[in-house]
């Protein structure tokens, strides 16, 4: 049982990791008036079919027919993109050293 165990560590630490991926994008939310159409990297099928149904998360994104992994990346790249900066600006105030 033991060998069993080191024999697929390895894959069932992938399949957490994409657990907790996937968990995350269910999460991700997308702004309400987000405009597809910005996104180039889009397919021109998935930015039809963002626009239509306008879903709320990356998770729903991800459920609409015609709309590839490569489409959900690049807009989870691109949201990420818009999110990063408040992120870090968060977690150390720039330019306040008592001036």
């Amino acid at each position: 049982e033991v060998e069993t165990q080191l024999k697929y560590a390895g894959y069932i630490a992938k399949q957490e990791q994409d657990v907790q991926r996937l968990a995350k994008m269910e999460q991700k939310t997308i702004p309400p008036h987000f405009c597809y159409d910005d996104l180039p990297s889009l397919s021109a099928e998935a930015r039809q079919k963002l626009n239509q149904v306008r879903p709320q998360t990356l998770g729903q994104a991800s459920r609409i027919e015609g709309v590839t992994p490569a489409d959900i990346s690049a807009l989870a790249l691109y949201l990420e993109r818009k999110t990063g900066p408040r992120k870090e600006s968060q977690k150390a105030p720039a330019g306040k050293n008592g001036k």
